[in-house]
């Protein structure tokens, strides 16, 4: 039996205001890069209980919110009413989640850094994504390990943005880009949050296959 370690935090998660205002704070940056319409069926990986779905609510069609916590995912049903848009609950792990549908887009917030394997997680995004789809990912800068009280379940100590742009590349994305989110102050030092953006190409190619030779003597063309 799987381990909820934010059992004992879910309750009182929304009465940090800090953990409220770097939420709006990413969902503001995210709104400021990606236009977002009520056509779009937002994933938020991560979602927690809900902070950052009910900011980007106001813009989205619907929103799924995934977790494998099922204490943070109570919390996120008790406030489903207060939200702009409808919202579907999954309690899954990312890496296992196999819906029928795929996404517009993919947002996170402070999550990444609990997965272990990051070019694996890539990859898993890019297939859940319609083709034209994008992913908003907010997470740590490198950091020294003090974010965090207890390191838990705890993968990675921040990112280099540079790096996991040239991962989200390697897995097929485009259009990436790095963006400051916010900054998160706590008594030691300030911790500095970044936005990763990517999108999926609208046109499938399959990189399996190599370019047919033109035969230079073949004029036909294509004009449709």
């Amino acid at each position: 039996m799987k381990t909820d370690l934010f059992a004992h935090k879910s309750k009182s998660w929304d009465m940090n205001a800090k953990r409220v205002k770097n939420a709006e704070a990413i969902a503001a940056t995210i709104v400021k890069h990606i236009s977002l319409d009520r056509s779009m069926h937002l994933l938020d990986l991560g979602a927690g209980t809900g902070l950052l779905s009910f900011f980007l609510s106001q813009k989205a069609g619907k929103i799924t919110a995934l977790d494998n916590s099922p204490s943070m995912l109570e919390v996120f049903a008790q406030k489903q009413k207060e939200f702009h848009c409808p919202t579907e609950i999954v309690e899954a792990d990312i890496m296992k989640f196999s819906p029928e549908e795929r996404f517009n887009g993919i947002v996170s917030s402070m999550t990444i850094h609990h997965i272990e394997d990051i070019p694996a997680l890539f990859q898993k995004l890019y297939d859940l994504l319609l083709p034209g789809g994008f992913i908003a990912l907010a997470d740590l800068n490198l950091e020294d390990g003090s974010f965090h009280s207890d390191n838990t379940g705890v993968h990675h100590f921040g990112f280099d943005p540079e790096a996991l742009a040239q991962t989200a590349k390697e897995a097929g994305f485009n259009e990436i880009g790095i963006h400051h989110a916010s900054t998160i102050t706590k008594p030691h030092r300030d911790f500095e949050i970044f936005l990763l953006t990517g999108r999926k190409s609208a046109i499938y190619i399959d990189k399996t296959k190599t370019a047919e030779p033109t035969d230079a003597n073949d004029n036909t063309q294509n004009r449709g």
